[in-house]
């Protein structure tokens, strides 16, 4: 399953900074999810979702949405 946080972020044109600021997150939280480097928590999943004002299942990848 990917996250498509970063395709979200280019289609809505938000810097890692911005998103940051929107969601309360750490540059680098977000940067190592950007990177698939981590695996955010469904509460970090729902910080984002939230300050990027979209439904929590937009941000993955999956065939069984």
């Amino acid at each position: 399953m990917k996250i498509l946080l970063t395709e979200i972020m280019y289609k809505k044109n938000l810097s890692v900074r911005q998103v940051s600021l929107m969601t309360g997150l750490s540059k680098s939280a977000i940067q190592k999810i950007m990177d698939e480097s981590s695996n955010p928590t469904m509460n970090t999943m729902e910080r984002l979702a939230i300050g990027l004002k979209v439904r929590i299942v937009d941000l993955f990848e999956s065939d069984y949405k």
